[in-house]
């Protein structure tokens, strides 16, 4: 995003001038104060990417780019905005309000609670208002009109929605119409860029067959952005998955020590690799955040995030051992990472084909880390 476009621009939680950072799920603008706050909640509320100091694929930031001036943020302030439903007494911050408590406050009611969203009457039958919901989006995605599938999305529509009678998701019908942006936005809120149709075919295969070959390139990086991510934090290169290349595992860092192995399911191990995925993400953007503060005062206070933050849909022993990630130094946790590279191109490859269960070698000198969290890798009731 030019610095020119930047500076007509506002942070969306306060209205401070050129805001610098992102959050892509959300489709705002934000500043440095209030990006820390966004860190602060964790991924699952907030993902925040440096406009210009982080890499972008191109169409996310178009994605981005569209909703934000398209207006995304009155979605977000909905009762704020409207003042027939101003019962609250909740106050936008100013730019020149303090981080603790204005602004904290603000987006955490904004973001976490949702708590100016538009709310749907109550009914009695949630599930079928939410596939109602879903319904529109399967409907809406066709089309380019980007804010109204984010306040289906944010009302509760399922971006993985299977339509029982077109025998699809909203992907399918995305990437057929050729609609980037809209894909770009559906694989935000979890889309699966691979999920079959009733015919066996794929997101990518109907962009394929339709033409738009870009879109098909990009839902197939998609697909691999868990494995991407971390090739990338190790080694500053991504597979070339036009040509068939689709994993990039370092050379093993010496180590001495043998590894260890461990029996874990495929869903414990795609958690166990979604937690690392999200402890690099706060490792990066970390980086990133302290290098674009030139000795704020910011960085003495606490939007500094020293850990993963709590996701309450995951057990108190998921949270402890994906907050426990932060321990470990920057050789322990790179052995880590090719580990889970090398087994997920083992499993992704059908290595393991006889047994419900993979073979996960993790070195020793990680293992004396990860020892304390032995309920956090190996037991079944993890989530």
């Amino acid at each position: 995003m030019s610095k020119r476009l930047r500076n007509s621009e506002v942070c969306a939680d306060c209205s401070s001038s050129d805001p610098r950072w992102a959050s892509v799920n959300r489709g705002v603008l934000i500043c440095d104060e209030c990006c820390g706050v966004h860190r602060s909640l964790g991924r699952h509320n907030s993902q925040v990417r440096h406009l210009s100091n982080t890499p972008w694929p191109p169409t996310q930031l178009q994605m981005v780019q569209t909703l934000y001036n398209n207006g995304a943020n009155a979605i977000w302030e909905h009762t704020l905005l409207d003042p027939s439903s101003m019962t609250s007494g909740k106050r936008k911050p100013n730019p020149q309000d303090k981080v603790h408590p204005n602004k904290t406050e603000f987006v955490k009611s904004k973001y976490q609670m949702l708590a100016f969203v538009h709310r749907l009457p109550c009914r009695d039958d949630d599930s079928t208002a939410a596939a109602d919901l879903s319904k529109q989006l399967h409907s809406s995605v066709r089309t380019g009109n980007l804010e109204t599938c984010l306040r289906l999305l944010s009302l509760g529509a399922q971006a993985n929605y299977f339509h029982p009678e077109k025998g699809n998701t909203p992907l399918h019908i995305a990437a057929k119409a050729g609609q980037v942006c809209q894909a770009e936005l559906l694989c935000v809120y979890g889309a699966d860029p691979g999920a079959p149709d009733s015919n066996g075919k794929t997101p990518i295969h109907y962009a394929r067959q339709a033409g738009h070959q870009d879109l098909a390139d990009r839902l197939m990086e998609i697909q691999y952005e868990l494995t991407d991510r971390l090739a990338f934090y190790l080694c500053g290169r991504k597979p070339d998955h036009k040509n068939g290349q689709h994993f990039i595992i370092p050379a093993q860092m010496t180590d001495a020590t043998l590894p260890i192995s461990l029996q874990l399911s495929d869903h414990l191990f795609e958690e166990l690799a979604m937690d690392v995925y999200d402890e690099v993400d706060r490792r990066e953007t970390d980086a990133v955040w302290l290098a674009t503060q030139n000795h704020s005062t910011l960085v003495t206070e606490t939007t500094v995030v020293p850990f993963l933050p709590v996701n309450p849909e995951y057990s108190s022993t998921r949270n402890q051992g994906r907050q426990k990630l932060a321990r470990f130094n920057a050789h322990e946790f790179a052995t880590l990472v090719i580990d889970i590279l090398s087994d997920a191109k083992r499993r992704q490859q059908g290595n393991s084909v006889s047994s419900p269960k993979g073979t996960v070698c993790i070195h020793q000198s990680v293992w004396t880390l990860i020892c304390p969290m032995d309920r956090f890798l190996c037991r079944s009731s993890w989530r």
